[in-house]
């Protein structure tokens, strides 16, 4: 395994990181991600490869017109002057022109920097500096008038087709026309391992984003691993389908949409808008797919919404009616070809995978973070242990830190470093261990659950520390509530602050108050003295990524609704109520 010195960068852009045997296989057994791409563009030149919806209407790009377009944009930006090594930037909602542009990247050489297609243009600024690109392609983005502010004096714009309902953007160079005025590069060309393939600035719960390197060597790994032990994708057949619809800057869909498709010859599908995401997903009907908890969640509240629970558990009771009735949900949901169902990106409630295992829909739980290519511990399909994170991976080494109970693992794909911050990189990977920031322990079993976050945790007036996502997964299986974040670091008591769901929303308010006190009442049952919540607040203001409560892969932001409401929290503790609505 590598050591500290292994895992930090010897320049800015390279590792230098020694070759490792990995279980069962030795680095010369792995390949890049384009080198799986030119494999099917060979076999599978005409068939599709990525599919575009344009309302009623699906675009469908072969393997072929794929790699044609990608080898003409090359050649564009070698003569711009781009060289094998420079930062290339992306900034857009997926699509297509993503993809193809990602493979040209890989192609050429660079180094692409893809960032959130919903920042502020402050956001935009401090990333794009931080990138060091001189290059940024922008695409399919809701507000880029406000968003363009962000961009720095100097750097070339190349932008996307316009895709209607989304902002026109006027300025820069278009991408349709660099690609159609430009021969394609001869051949096939593949990187070094060991050469870096990209930069993912995190979205951050709290602090500065950080730059997180990826040579070509962490995903080629994870890959293989995964071919090789995995238990995800079945690579005996040729029917991969995936919908992709989280950000494709983000580990999870970069590897399990984007990576895997390539790597197993499937087909991405995209959606058009929020709009027709179910129409979409239904029109793609995926082998595997990719969501996060809240995602998992909205699916649930939509099949409550028209089937109220205790109904639906009647119907499911009965043999040939909670057959029929099941088929036409999973149907309904366009998830009747799935084999694969992932959560990730954070905790899911037991609840919500219960509701969907009664459906006869099982859903992986996945944990994993950019720093390590979004590869650590997988739930098992067949042995489900509630209340955890699933198994190590193979070639996955986990052990908890005793003083603070600090999750640590190390694998063979830890990332190269942080972009220009070697100091931040000591500190997170030590002896090839990487700090998660995750508390946690290891079951008997072998199993991970996840406790809490070092960071999250705080100390109320009492003096008594107070770990808050225990007691916030306690609320998850009240179905009138869609978002809750225990706080209080500045009261003797914590409380839950809390936005209702659509369902919530709909209800009698004395059905919903009733609802969460006896919530409250049974959460805190199951907490010691001084972690028992003092009351549920409800706020007014939904918890969205425009609003800044949220970072864009949608876990809160607890330090900004800190910011937000701390002023109040001693008036709210202050009342009798154990169920209050803010002002």
């Amino acid at each position: 395994m590598a050591n500290r010195e292994d895992n930090l960068p010897d320049s800015d852009k390279d590792s230098g990181s020694s070759p490792q045997i990995i279980q069962g296989f030795v680095e010369q057994d792995l390949r890049s991600i384009i080198s799986y791409f030119y494999q099917w563009e060979r076999e599978k030149g005409d068939t599709p490869f990525l599919r575009q919806p344009y309302g009623q209407i699906w675009k469908t790009i072969t393997w072929r017109e794929a790699g044609d377009k990608a080898r003409r944009l090359v050649t564009a930006l070698q003569q711009m002057g781009l060289k094998p090594g420079d930062n290339v930037a992306m900034v857009s909602k997926n699509c297509y022109h993503w993809i193809i542009t990602d493979l040209a990247l890989m192609m050429g050489g660079f180094i692409s920097v893809p960032f959130y297609p919903n920042l502020t243009a402050k956001e935009l600024n401090q990333v794009m500096l931080a990138s060091e690109a001189r290059v940024l392609f922008v695409g399919k983005l809701d507000d880029w008038e406000n968003m363009k502010p962000g961009v720095p004096e100097g750097v070339t714009l190349i932008k996307f087709p316009h895709y209607e309902g989304n902002a026109l953007i006027e300025a820069g160079l278009e991408w349709d026309k660099l690609v159609a005025e430009h021969e394609p590069i001869p051949g096939s060309p593949e990187p070094d391992l060991h050469d870096l393939f990209t930069i993912l600035f995190t979205s951050g719960t709290t602090g500065t984003p950080k730059g997180v390197m990826l040579n070509h060597y962490q995903p080629a790994a994870l890959i293989h691993n995964e071919k090789v032990n995995g238990n995800l994708i079945d690579f005996s057949t040729d029917d991969h389908r995936f919908f992709s619809f989280l950000p494709l800057n983000h580990i999870a869909e970069r590897v399990i949409v984007e990576g895997a498709s390539i790597v197993t010859g499937g087909t991405i599908s995209f959606g058009e808008s929020l709009h027709t995401f179910v129409q979409n997903l239904k029109d793609t009907q995926p082998t595997l797919l990719m969501a996060v908890p809240r995602i998992w969640a909205k699916f649930q509240m939509g099949i409550l919404g028209r089937l109220p629970e205790k109904r639906l558990n009647f119907l499911l009771q009965i043999p040939l009616i909670g057959n029929l009735l099941k088929r036409k949900i999973i149907h309904g949901l366009g998830l009747n070809k799935a084999r694969v169902m992932l959560t990730g990106a954070a905790p899911t409630p037991d609840s919500v995978k219960f509701f969907f295992q009664k459906l006869g829909l099982n859903i992986q739980e996945v944990y994993a973070m950019t720093e390590n290519t979004g590869g650590c511990t997988l739930m098992p399909l067949n042995d489900i242990r509630p209340g955890t994170v699933g198994k190590p991976m193979t070639n996955v080494e986990i052990k908890i830190d005793p003083q603070n109970q600090e999750v640590l693992m190390r694998a063979p794909w830890v990332m190269t470093g942080y972009f220009k911050d070697p100091e931040r990189t000591a500190q997170v990977v030590e002896n090839g261990w990487l700090h998660t920031g995750d508390q946690g322990e290891m079951t008997p079993e072998g199993y991970l659950k996840l406790t809490g976050r070092v960071s999250d945790t705080f100390k109320s007036a009492k003096g008594k520390f107070i770990i808050p996502a225990p007691i916030e997964w306690g609320f998850a299986k009240n179905s009138y509530i869609e978002q809750l974040c225990v706080v209080g670091f500045s009261i003797p008591q914590p409380l839950a602050l809390a936005v209702l769901s659509e369902i919530g929303q709909k209800t009698p308010l004395e059905i919903v108050k009733a609802s969460l006190a006896q919530t409250l009442s049974e959460v805190n049952a199951e907490l010691m003295n001084h972690e028992r919540v003092k009351a549920v607040v409800i706020t007014k203001e939904p918890w969205a990524v425009e609003n800044g409560v949220l970072t864009p892969t949608l876990k809160i932001r607890r330090e900004v609704l800190n910011r937000k409401y701390a002023e109040r929290y001693g008036l709210w503790f202050e009342r009798a109520e154990t169920v209050i609505l803010e002002e």
